[in-house]
């Protein structure tokens, strides 16, 4: 699936805004990006029947194809307005904490049935970002405790709250974080398609251990694949496409005034795929993906035990932005090799 400058572009701006567009965005960005449908449902958190749907629709009708269709039937009465105003602001109590009434009284509110209710709920419930503690079981549904589960135990690889070789234990984490096993059984799937967790058959799952030899062939790898796409992106790049860069180096910015490694990592690794796709080689984009687990697992982008500057680090990505403004090919290229090899863009 190939997508336009404007496409990528408003699919960005959807991915990182509330409500349901976002996820059927990331969902075409992750297919675009040479995902299957099963890796784009496990990386997501959605079944593999929602990404094959929201793809075809974008593949009939492009970006309109995700917005709801107008429902058939009679419109929607002041009741069900009233109950959906009801649940959203009962979803939104949920991800403050706070406490959440049950369908069945929402539905004596409103005076609409409990499954009406229900599936008004299921409609409007979204993932959302990433938050440091979790709510308690019985206050939202299971994908997004999963998703809650993934982030706190992320996070506390990506600082070195769990060490290296530290075994994970499915009834130990649900113990502390207050859910039951299933959440943390996916969390554990998700952060061993990443890299982060090795899953050793009969032994148990474990924080990665990081090889200084398979560090250094995955950089070697990066290196030849950043100097390419910037090659190729540099005598294509487009204004709205640098505009992206940029929002990336200010989230880069941001997470560094925040001492947010783990945002940090995020926009870091977004910002070097979006130059891969900037390059307009298709098979580069899948080719970076397919290294990028290791990337992110083997700590060769941002690593996060690094202990320099982090604003700095934000400040080297801005070079880079600037190179590919410039219009120079060769420069461009010579300056990601570089940061590809972890030298600072300015002293070489």
């Amino acid at each position: 699936m190939d997508l336009s400058e404007v496409e990528r572009s408003t699919l960005l701006a959807w991915a990182d805004q509330p409500g349901p567009l976002a996820a059927r965005a990331r969902i075409v960005l992750a297919c675009a990006d040479g995902l299957t449908a099963s890796d784009a449902a496990a990386r997501l958190g959605v079944s593999a029947a929602t990404v094959t749907k929201w793809r075809s629709r974008f593949l009939q009708r492009g970006t309109d194809g995700l917005s709801d269709a107008p429902r058939p039937g009679r419109p929607r009465s002041a009741d069900r307005e009233e109950a959906e105003r009801l649940v959203l602001s009962a979803i939104a109590e949920a991800r403050r904490g706070g406490r959440v009434p049950t369908t069945r009284s929402l539905a004596r509110t409103v005076g609409l049935s409990q499954s009406t209710v229900s599936r008004i709920w299921r409609e409007h419930r979204t993932p959302e970002p990433p938050r440091t503690e979790l709510s308690t079981p019985d206050r939202v549904g299971h994908g997004l405790l999963s998703d809650q589960v993934y982030q706190v135990l992320r996070q506390r690889i990506v600082t070195g709250e769990l060490v290296p070789g530290q075994r994970l234990v499915e009834s130990d984490i649900a113990r502390r974080l207050g859910t039951s096993q299933a959440p943390a059984r996916e969390a554990i799937k998700r952060l061993a398609h990443e890299g982060l967790v090795s899953s050793l058959p009969h032994r148990g799952n474990y924080v990665a251990e990081i090889s200084a030899e398979q560090a250094r062939e995955v950089r070697d790898v990066r290196v030849v694949l950043e100097e390419f796409a910037a090659r190729q992106a540099t005598v294509r790049i487009q204004p709205r496409t640098l505009r992206v860069l940029e929002e990336s180096v200010d989230r880069m910015r941001t997470a560094a005034a925040a001492s947010d490694i783990g945002a940090f990592r995020e926009a870091d690794i977004t910002f070097h795929r979006d130059v891969c796709v900037a390059s307009g080689n298709s098979f580069l984009t899948r080719l970076w993906r397919t290294i990028e687990p290791n990337l992110w697992g083997l700590h060769v982008v941002s690593n996060p035990l690094y202990g320099g500057d982090w604003t700095a680090m934000a400040e080297r990505h801005a070079d880079l932005v600037a190179a590919l403004a410039a219009g120079d090919p060769d420069e461009a290229a010579r300056l990601f090799a570089a940061h590809a090899m972890g030298k600072a863009s300015s002293t070489c």
